[in-house]
This record gives C-alpha cells, structure tokens and sequence, in this order.
C-alpha cells in the first residue's frame, strides 16, 4: 500500500550540488534563528559521510555571517560512537579536525559526549548537557537536526527492530550492542528527533535507493527507524541525489545549479 511521502524531497544531480545546496540551508536556517526572538541557533549533526560533505562546504557559506554570528550558535551531535575522540570513528573528533577548525563555533557552545565514562553514564552526561543548553525545553528542540540513513533504514544509533525505538522517557540512550561496529554509542530518542523544528535527511549513492524507496513510499506494519522520524510540529526535508532516487516514483523537486 502506498504512503504520501512525508515531507519535501529534493534530489539534486550530484552529491556536491546537493552539499553546497546542504550548506546554504543551514547558513539561512542560522541568519533566521539568529534574527529571531531567541537569537540563536541550534544545530545538531549526524556523522559518516555528512562531515566530508559539510566540511566542504559549511564553512564558506557561514563565512559572511562572520564570528559574531557563529559565537551564537548551538552544536550537537544526533549520535557518537564510544570511542577517543583521536579515534577514526569519533563523529565528534572528525567534525573538530576537518569542520570545527574552519568553522569557529566556540568550544563552549558545542555540546559532547564524555567517551571517557561507561556508556550509561556518557548518555546521562550527555543528556544533562543537552538540558543545560535547552533550559525551559521539557525536552530539546533543535533548530535543525541533520539526520543520515543508512541501507537498513537505521538513523542515529536507532536500529531496525531495537528496543530503542519505543524509548520515550529518554532523551539520550546508551546502545551497548549496536549491530554496526563499534557497539557501544550514544543517541537520540526519537522523542528528541520528532521535536526539532526542521530536519534534514542527507542520503546519497546507489546502496540507498532500495531502502528510501521503502522509507518513503511504503506503509509498512514495523515502519524502519527513519520511517519513524515524523516532526510533531517541524519540516521533514529529504536531500538525495539521482543514484539514492533513481527508485522513487513519489513526486520530487528536482535541483540543479547547473
């Protein structure tokens, strides 16, 4: 049975386009917030390919906000391996070597996981962290929450069939038996990821086309972990390109700077 594909799908030509076009949505999301009552921004970033991506392509398009701008925004991550942030799969240690270093966001204003402690304990840390940042938020909303998919459907450390997607108390989870190495992570509950008020899916290549198609035009009985991202009040956007749409056969919009 078929489903209305939630939320606006774009899909660009390429992965660099749709990283540049990535780029310039978040530079506008943050002069939005930023002009705004609040007068900042929060953003919370996903790893794997999105932080080449961003890397790339962030930093030039926050360029003419300038510093002033970025000393008011918010960062945190959708997820973290349990790891020392020197480790190859740190999100939060490859965002500060290839993003972090051309994008000066102050140390104080981005929000990590303690690797150091037992997963239990990083995701409270964490968690209590998150309520600092989000004081008078019964639970976070971010701005802006850039989620990746991976080819089981899993988002964050949210994994197909896991006893995490009926987690609705938390605001972050430990994982300790992750099925993608390294097992143990920290995450975001799906309360958390429905509360945002924009986000973003970043998919792209081939090895995604099969399972966005299910994802997103398919009503199935156990909807996937990204299935289940539905904001309660926010916008749910899709950036893909042509090999990660080559399935679809719901209406997009197509984009192209070329």
């Amino acid at each position: 049975m078929a489903a209305p594909a939630p939320g606006l799908i774009s899909v660009f030509s390429s992965s660099q386009e749709l990283g540049a076009s990535l780029a310039q949505l978040v530079a506008q999301q943050a002069a939005c917030c930023l002009a705004g009552a609040r007068a900042r921004f929060t953003l919370g970033l996903s790893g794997g390919s999105l932080v080449s991506m961003l890397a790339r392509e962030l930093p030039t398009a926050a360029a003419p906000a300038g510093p002033a701008s970025l000393a008011r925004w918010t960062l945190g991550f959708c997820d973290e391996r349990l790891v020392p942030f020197e480790h190859a799969e740190s999100t939060y240690g490859l965002y500060r070597t290839h993003l972090l270093s051309r994008l000066p966001i102050p140390d104080s204003q981005v929000i990590t996981v303690n690797p150091e402690l037992p997963v239990e304990e990083a995701a409270e840390d964490y968690a209590q962290k998150l309520r600092q940042a989000f004081q008078g938020d019964a639970i976070p909303v971010f701005d802006l929450l850039i989620l990746g998919v991976g080819p089981d459907g899993h988002t964050c450390s949210l994994f197909p069939d896991h006893p995490l997607l009926q987690e609705r108390e938390k605001i972050v989870a430990p994982i300790s038996d992750s099925p993608k190495p390294p097992p143990q992570r920290v995450t975001l509950t799906l309360p958390v990821l429905n509360a945002a008020r924009t986000i973003i899916f970043v998919a792209t290549g081939e090895g995604k086309a099969a399972v966005l198609k299910r994802i997103l035009e398919d009503k199935e009985e156990n909807p996937l972990p990204a299935a289940l991202v539905q904001p309660r009040t926010g916008k749910l956007c899709w950036f893909l390109d042509e090999a990660a749409a080559r399935l679809l056969t719901v209406p997009f919009e197509k984009h192209s700077t070329l």
